[in-house]
């Protein structure tokens, strides 16, 4: 008989079954993807007003050195 058939068949069905009855994944690689990009996203909506100034001061200054 070809053991290692049986073998690597049953650690496949019982890793299969095992993933298959777990309620939820210990780590959850999306839900933290997610948190970063809700902080880059405030991020950028709170740097939003400081770059609309800069740009406007730009703006100001290069009339006035032309």
């Amino acid at each position: 008989m070809n053991y290692k058939r049986i073998f690597f068949s049953f650690i496949a069905i019982l890793f299969i079954s095992m993933v298959a009855s777990s309620p939820a994944p210990k780590w959850k690689p999306f839900k933290k993807l997610e948190k970063i990009g809700q902080r880059v996203r405030d991020g950028i909506i709170k740097a939003g007003p400081a770059v609309q100034v800069v740009g406007e001061a730009a703006a100001i200054l290069k009339p006035a050195q032309g």
